[in-house]
């Protein structure tokens, strides 16, 4: 019985020792080494990080062209739609065109009549500038879109107070500008 005693008193103090030892090498190792470790363990998990999300879409990549080689009459229909959209979209483009066209010929057109209608005052001696105003309105009896017609300037409301000159430096109240002093700095020396 005594050998048994000894042999279980003997184990613990062994443990205890290899624990002993153990915790002061990796307490030594920590305590030296300790900040490039974490400092390396962070890099590994963000290069890791990387390297998982670019070999996922790289997967992916991978799939789709599998995807679309397995499968051409998707792709062709696919095509067809966006040849489909864009012969769509030109015809809407031509048509505007098309429209703003005739719009500037139609301009033109009227340009060209008050410029006939204003020889032909002139040259029978009477004022142009009154017919070229009332010629539109004889022209069109309802609401006139022209732009002929120059608005009055009672209608509008100024922006500014009748006053107001950017100009002269009055008005601005605490927002003006002072230009710098001349000549050289009076400083010491």
């Amino acid at each position: 019985m005594e050998r048994d005693g000894q042999q279980l008193s003997a184990r613990p103090a062994l443990e205890t020792e290899g624990l002993r030892f153990l915790h002061v090498t990796v307490g030594s190792l920590l305590a030296t080494y300790g900040w490039y470790i974490v400092f390396s363990c962070i890099l590994l998990y963000v290069v890791f990080q990387k390297l998982s999300t670019r070999l996922r879409a790289l997967r992916q990549r991978q799939l789709d062209q599998a995807a679309a080689a397995v499968e051409p009459d998707v792709v062709v229909k696919r095509q067809e739609a966006l040849a489909a959209a864009r012969l769509k979209m030109q015809e809407e483009l031509n048509a505007q065109v098309e429209k703003h066209k005739e719009k500037l010929r139609q301009l033109e057109e009227q340009k060209r009549r008050q410029k006939i209608e204003m020889w032909d005052s002139m040259q029978e001696g009477k004022s142009y500038k009154g017919n070229a105003r009332r010629l539109p309105e004889e022209d069109s009896p309802g609401p006139s879109t022209s732009s002929v017609l120059p608005k009055r300037k009672s209608d509008r409301k100024p922006l500014r107070g009748g006053g107001y000159n950017p100009l002269s430096g009055e008005g601005g109240g605490a927002c003006s500008w002072r230009p710098g002093r001349r000549g050289p700095t009076s400083g010491g020396g």
